[in-house]
């Protein structure tokens, strides 16, 4: 029979196993996702990282109730937006409505993509959290109604008005900043 020390170890070995598993598997569309959250590659990395030590230390709360994949999803926004929230809030209030910091750190190199991603992405930037949150998930990241409701830990009808209204509003900003085209 194992002791309790020798029950724990393989608790923590099977742990570490599952969340470098995890890590192989999702660390690129959790570093993309936190990047589209804030824009800046080098904090991405850094708030990536954290994600997965938060559910490390976190993973006996998992249940399996959501994806795994889900479920690190939502630890990643939470861990943006708790890192976002503890920004000077005058800083915080600047970079929420501007457009991205610096070419060198816009989300997949900006600069690289046509000028439509260009102006979407400076379009979305200045839309409310809660349109950013929904759009990324369901748009770009293709995150079907359900799994983005588990993420945003809000109900399936929420995410559908709050989707509609958030890309009503997206194209209304595209339209006040001059994009036209017949897709909009």
């Amino acid at each position: 029979m194992l002791s309790y020390k020798e029950v724990s170890n393989v608790d923590e070995d099977l742990k570490k196993q599952k969340i470098q598993e995890w890590y192989q598997l999702y660390s690129d569309d959790i570093y993309r996702f936190v990047l589209m959250m804030i824009g800046d590659h080098d904090q991405a990395k850094d708030l990536t990282h954290d994600t997965y030590l938060k559910a490390y230390n976190s993973f006996e709360y998992f249940q399996g109730v959501t994806s795994d994949k889900n479920w690190l999803y939502r630890i990643a926004r939470n861990v943006t937006i708790d890192y976002m929230r503890k920004k000077k809030p005058i800083r915080f209030m600047i970079e929420s409505f501007s457009t991205f910091p610096s070419e060198e750190n816009c989300p997949e190199k900006i600069m690289e993509l046509g000028e439509n991603e260009e102006q979407l992405y400076r379009c979305l930037k200045k839309l409310k959290r809660s349109y950013q949150d929904v759009i990324i998930l369901r748009k770009i990241k293709e995150l079907s109604i359900q799994e983005t409701a588990e993420v945003l830990e809000w109900n399936e009808t929420k995410v559908k008005n709050t989707l509609f209204r958030g890309l009503a509003a997206l194209k209304q900003q595209m339209v006040k900043e001059g994009y036209n085209h017949e897709t909009i």
